[in-house]
């Protein structure tokens, strides 16, 4: 599993992009992972899925109320990422008002939730294999703090959480 001071994993997560703009056309782009965390500070929060109770409810929300803070403790972007395709992502996005606040990135195959070893087999409730609720912070490609959720928690991968550690990382 993805540890602090690992490399994000390579790979490629999609957005649905709504207005084309900076290189980016209109409908799901592809964005490598080591070349979009490189030089920046990320926030990343993995979930199960999009338009899912406490996700809907809970996890999205909060990111997408503290980004402002979130810009203030030195983040320049706030990723949600979910084993879901960029439409849903993108649909998932208007729904939540995460416009200019938190990217929705998709993992449509589920490589990342596979290659961060943060897979959960949620087969049983009809979901097939997902990524487990967490959150990272990742500095110049690598993770600088981790919280996973034990299975059907939210206790340690909400925004707050994430946004105290971003501060302290900041000093």
């Amino acid at each position: 599993m993805l540890q602090v001071g690992d490399r994000v994993p390579a790979g490629t997560l999609y957005e649905f992009i709504e207005v084309e703009g900076e290189g980016c056309s209109l409908g799901p782009n592809a964005f490598d992972i080591a070349q979009s965390t490189a030089g920046k500070t990320i926030a990343i929060f993995g979930l199960p899925g999009a338009f899912t109770p406490t996700c809907s409810a809970q996890h999205v929300p909060g990111y997408v109320a503290a980004a402002d803070e979130f810009k203030a403790a030195g983040v320049d972007e706030i990723w949600c990422v979910s084993v879901n395709d960029a439409f849903v992502m993108g649909a998932w996005g208007r729904e939540q008002g995460t416009a200019d606040k938190v990217r929705m990135m998709a993992d449509g195959s589920g490589d990342f939730a596979r290659t961060t070893g943060l897979e959960l087999d949620l087969s049983g409730r009809g979901l097939g294999t997902r990524l487990q609720r967490c959150s990272m912070l990742v500095v110049d490609g690598v993770v600088c703090t981790l919280n996973v959720e034990a299975p059907g928690k939210f206790e340690v991968s909400d925004a707050q959480t994430l946004l105290a550690q971003a501060r302290a990382l900041r000093g």
